[in-house]
């Protein structure tokens, strides 16, 4: 196994010890570097986890901001359109885009708290532990360069004291042979001789001894102290690189973490794009528009080749029937002149329209009443309940009067009770509406017979063909075989008007007498027992002064005070078109 200590050049050895110790300096610092650029390395990929962080959390922020964005408001159109699935598609795809955000927010927190607040932390305690371990190898350094320095000095006290002891000696050997110097000065110079070669001798032992100790110093030191350093940083490097192979690998995983419920997000997307329903939403569409009126009936056939006739029929009912007829529409107040054509007429009320709704169709007038009528219902049941739940604590209050007093009850119960009263009169207002507007829409029953009057419309022409034949005949005579057929048109009992007719409640008021439009024939006798008809006699000529509006109904005038309604398919009309007041109903 490779070493870091094995970077020392460890064939110098301790003879020289020089070469070593640069050659540990070079390699030392080295390591140094190397080391600086593994924590800065840490650094900058700390540094590229926080960036990809931001990146998720900005993400997601965008997301949800997008998602809130098409979020549908809280207003009444928004809640219609709930309603449809496509709609509501969007909205649980928006819901789940919200989720899929929030898994990027997952994504954010994850990296923040498993790698960069633990690299953060792992970076100081690099840092830290590089710096003992560069202090100690410093340290040691200093020391064996001390010591260096220590034998040197010991060195050149021993050579110089040997180079002392060599020139005593010379100088006593001179001194010695020399027969002009006194003993003394001989004795002097042996003297001096002999203590430079003690002091050499001690140098020398000083010297062999500091030898020895750092020579143990300095094979402790590369063999024991820098291989320790070096295998701690070795120890530390590894274990930088193992953490970032971690971090990496955490990298991946917080990612993959989420992926489940980000596949689930987008499961939940495709299951709602699933969920739409085309035929399902165009029946809500026609739902919400249906307005409940009956199409109009067949247009008749005009012929502008018979002359106009405006003169009354000698044939009409006798002077009692005309006198009670009178009589009967004295008592009826004037008709409008203007009626309702639902199906033709935009609605020019853009606001919120009356109370009861009147400016709607029938049928969304009834959806209108009955949605406001439950709400009502609602309301009344939960302050009901209120006022359940106040009376239970009123009687504990009178069983147990230290939990409070039983008349602070009194003014919210009386509030209860007095907005009851008002729910239930506004209640009983919408449901007077309601039962009126079901009323005056259509029954199958009366669809069928509607149905049958618009086949009696598809007819008319046949019919005054007959009349007209009869009427060209100068005896006024026809056949049996169109006498049967008239006789079982004319027992075809229409649906005669009657006062809660929607189109006949508000027709008479007082107004100036309608302009004639026209004349009609009847074909058939019809008597008209309901109220805003009128009874007439076949043959019987009459003004018309209104059109049928697509009822069945045509207004006629026998005179200026006897005035109503006939079927339109017992009469032949000749209109007038430029007649004053003339109106055209397509």
């Amino acid at each position: 196994m490779f070493h870091f200590s094995r970077l020392v050049d460890l064939r110098t050895g301790p003879q020289i010890p020089r070469r070593s110790n640069l050659t540990f300096t070079d390699q030392f610092d080295n390591l140094e570097k190397h080391t600086q650029w593994g924590i800065e390395f840490v650094e900058k990929y700390t540094k590229f986890v926080k960036e990809r962080s931001e990146i998720e959390t900005n993400y997601a922020k965008q997301i949800r901001n997008l998602s809130k964005k098409y979020q549908p408001k809280k207003n009444s159109r928004e809640e219609d359109e709930s309603k449809y699935t496509f709609c509501r598609a969007f909205l649980t795809s928006l819901n789940e885009l919200n989720d899929y955000a929030g898994q990027h927010e997952v994504i954010a927190e994850n990296l923040t708290s498993q790698i960069i607040t633990e690299l953060s932390r792992y970076l100081l305690e690099l840092k830290t532990e590089r710096k003992t371990s560069f202090h100690d190898g410093r340290k040691a350094q200093q020391h064996i360069e001390s010591s260096w320095k220590q034998l040197e000095s010991c060195k050149r006290k021993f050579e110089r004291d040997c180079k002392e002891a060599d020139r005593a000696q010379q100088y006593f050997e001179k001194m010695d042979a020399d027969i002009n110097v006194t003993k003394a000065d001989v004795e002097k110079a042996r003297q001096q001789a002999q203590m430079r070669h003690q002091m050499a001798s001690d140098s020398k032992g000083d010297y062999s001894s500091y030898l020895q100790k750092f020579n143990q110093e300095q094979n402790e030191h590369y063999f024991t102290v820098i291989p320790n350093i070096f295998q701690k940083l070795q120890d530390m490097e590894e274990k930088r690189i193992d953490r970032l192979g971690v971090c990496m690998k955490t990298f991946a995983d917080v990612d993959r973490q989420v992926l489940p419920i980000v596949g689930k997000c987008l499961d939940g997307m495709t299951k709602a794009a699933e969920s739409i329903e085309p035929t399902t939403d165009s029946k809500q569409v026609v739902e919400s528009f249906k307005s409940g009126f009956e199409p109009p009936g067949d247009v008749d056939f005009e012929d502008y080749g018979q002359a106009m006739k405006r003169t009354v029929s000698e044939t009409s009912l006798s002077n009692s029937r005309e006198a009670k007829e009178a009589k009967e529409a004295k008592e009826r107040p004037a008709g409008k002149s203007k009626g309702k054509l639902w199906p033709f007429i935009k609605n020019k009320n853009k606001g919120s329209g009356p109370e009861d709704f009147s400016h709607l169709p029938p049928e969304q007038r009834r959806k209108k009443l009955q949605g406001k009528l439950d709400d009502l219902n609602k309301d009344i049941q939960k302050e009901m309940d209120q006022r359940d739940a106040l009376t239970k604590m009123k009687d504990v209050y009178v069983k147990n009067p230290q939990m409070g007093d039983p008349a602070s009850v009194d003014p919210r119960l009386s509030e209860i009770g007095q907005n009851i009263e008002k729910l239930q009169f506004e209640a009983q207002k919408f449901e007077g509406w309601l039962a009126e507007v079901e009323e005056k829409m259509p029954s199958k029953s009366d669809t069928n017979r509607r149905s049958g009057l618009y086949e009696n419309q598809n007819n008319t022409t046949v019919s005054n063909n007959c009349a007209q034949d009869r009427e060209s005949s100068p005896d006024g005579s026809y056949t049996e075989e169109q006498n049967s057929e008239t006789q079982v048109k004319a027992n075809i009992n229409p649906l005669p008007p009657t006062s809660s007719t929607p189109d006949f409640d508000d027709e008479f008021d007082d107004e100036e007498t309608l302009p004639t439009i026209g004349t009609c024939k009847a074909l058939y006798p019809f008597e008209g027992h309901n109220e805003g008809t009128i009874s007439v006699a076949e043959g019987e000529l009459l003004y018309v002064i209104e059109e049928d509006k697509g009822d069945g109904w045509t207004r006629v005038r026998r005179n200026e005070e006897e005035e109503g309604y006939v079927p339109t398919s017992y009469v032949e009309v000749f209109l007038e078109t430029n007649a004053k007041g003339a109106m055209t109903y397509i």
